[in-house]
């Protein structure tokens, strides 16, 4: 039996040898009315919100497919089931033309048609009754492999699986399910935390198979024999950058692209630290690490302490890394996109992107609302946790010039590369850290002198140069939040805390800041 009382409305010239039909739905828990024509379907439905219309396709007077639309011009939204004794493919084209939402065809038995009604009036409540099973019967295996994780490639599987969850999960009525998960992916990023504060200066100091692909060697491993292997086909790539973008979030926007590309790989690399736009980004237009890029071109680094802005020169040190690796005959374009309306002048002005071998296309606007949802409370009450969020992503996206540009670029025949710079996670807990007037002013990383904190409850880099990050003095040190943790000082705690809890921040250790996606899709033919 079911436990909320369903309606459906049978409409069949010979309604009444459907007795049987009728009593067995009944016995199942469904409430059935009945009519013998279409017109008074029609004035029945108008009057009564029925969850289902079961619709006989041959009827005198007002045939199904004459009766069909009007019934969805008073109830749009209700699923029809049509019921016909011709299996023509013409009929069958008009029924799905006009948005049936199933058909059977005659004769029916009962099991068939309660097949039918359950796929589309308990479709939803059943699917999530059997995804939380599921990921009940997963639970242990992901808690399994968080204590087997060895490697980042490790990681990143968890990650794609507790991702996965969680979009299935995010509509589930089943509370106890959703903090089971929740409670999943907090021990996942305690551990993760612990992997990274192990693993993560090591990887900085040696090169070899277990260190993975990091910001500043991300175009010698991926991008640039990517490039090279579309120029020797006669094709070129558009490397598309996302600032800030998740794969939760880049799973949302899939679902608008599938229709002109297919997913030739699908994969991750590690953003360095901190996981912020000044360093990330720039590490990987360079190909150098931050304390390099002082040392070679000081004149082209800021300090978090010094002011100007920290992203200027992305262009210059791509074409610097791009000479280095002996692609100086390359033909290049580069556009950097914070306005919408620059976004409008891209597409006015497209034929440069086509026409490059390598066309680079930065895009800010998940930086933009990662910061409006901070500072707008309009835009926070919008985007209150990670599903409210993907939402806002997936709407934004379906209606940006980016999609438009996407579009196109699958149109030229272009091989589309998908990353970011880092991610964005959702912080929680405060962590007290005091400094001076020097101290950087990001809540997931500080840096300065003279810092004072627990060391537990951070990942501390005391000596930046074996991190290869530069220092503003020479006791400068870096201290980077984990998980869900933000940074605060001492004054004004109270309101700093209430200001900054429940918001999307980057900087620091986590997997959804550090485990970065990195997508190449090919065009459909």
């Amino acid at each position: 039996m079911i436990n909320n009382e369903i309606n459906i409305l049978w409409v069949d010239d010979e309604v009444e040898l459907l007795k049987p039909h009728i009593l067995f739905l009944e016995s199942k828990g469904y409430e059935v009315d009945t009519c013998n024509n279409g017109f008074d379907a029609v004035d029945m439905a108008r009057s009564t919100p029925y969850d289902l219309i079961i619709l006989d396709e041959m009827m005198p007077g007002m045939t199904g497919l004459e009766t069909l639309p009007q019934i969805k011009e008073v109830r749009p939204s209700t699923p029809v089931i049509m019921v016909t004794k011709s299996e023509e493919e013409s009929i069958m084209d008009k029924a799905i033309g006009s948005k049936i939402s199933d058909y059977l065809i005659k004769p029916i038995n009962p099991n068939q048609v309660l097949l039918s009604v359950k796929k589309h009036v308990q479709r939803e409540r059943l699917v999530t009754e059997q995804t939380t099973a599921d990921y009940r019967a997963e639970f242990g295996k992901i808690s399994s492999l968080l204590g087997e994780a060895r490697t980042f490639a490790d990681w990143c599987a968890i990650y794609r699986k507790l991702v996965g969850w969680e979009m299935e999960l995010s509509e589930s009525t089943d509370k106890g399910v959703m903090d089971i998960l929740s409670y999943q992916k907090n021990e996942a990023g305690v551990e993760f935390g612990k992997f990274i504060k192990r693993n993560y200066l090591d990887w900085l100091r040696r090169e070899d198979s277990d260190r993975p692909t990091m910001s500043h060697t991300l175009f010698r491993h991926r991008i640039i024999p990517e490039v090279e292997a579309a120029k020797a086909k006669g094709g070129k790539v558009t490397l598309l950058v996302i600032d800030n973008l998740r794969y939760d979030q880049w799973r949302t926007i899939w679902s608008q692209l599938h229709s002109w590309y297919d997913i030739h790989s699908e994969s991750f690399y590690c953003s360095i630290l901190p996981t912020a736009t000044q360093y990330a980004r720039n590490a990987l237009f360079a190909g150098l690490m931050p304390l390099a890029i002082d040392k070679i071109m000081p004149e082209k680094w800021l300090n978090d302490n010094e002011e100007g802005a920290k992203n200027k020169y992305e262009e210059d040190f791509l074409r610097r890394q791009l000479s280095r690796m002996g692609k100086d005959g390359w033909r290049v374009s580069f556009d950097k996109l914070v306005k919408p309306e620059s976004g409008r002048k891209l597409i006015d002005n497209f034929q440069h992107v086509r026409d490059a071998d390598l066309s680079v296309i930065v895009y800010n606007f998940l930086d933009i609302l990662s910061h409006a949802r901070t500072e707008t409370e309009i835009i926070r009450s919008l985007t209150e946790d990670e599903a409210a969020f993907r939402s806002l992503t997936r709407s934004w996206f379906e209606h940006s010039e980016l999609s438009t540009m996407l579009r196109m670029l699958a149109e030229a025949g272009n091989t589309v590369i998908i990353t970011s710079d880092h991610g964005t996670t959702r912080v929680e807990n405060p962590v007290k850290v005091q400094g001076d007037r020097e101290t950087s002013p990001n809540i997931r990383y500080k840096t300065g002198r003279n810092l004072n904190y627990n060391p537990k409850e951070v990942f501390e880099i005391t000596r930046p140069e074996e991190a290869q990050l530069p220092q503003s003095n020479l006791t400068s040190s870096y201290v980077f939040a984990l998980g869900r943790d933000f940074l605060t000082y001492p004054n004004n705690a109270n309101q700093f805390i209430r200001y900054y809890r429940g918001t999307f921040q980057h900087g620091g250790v986590s997997m959804e800041e550090m485990i970065v996606p990195y997508i190449v899709l090919r065009p459909k033919s």
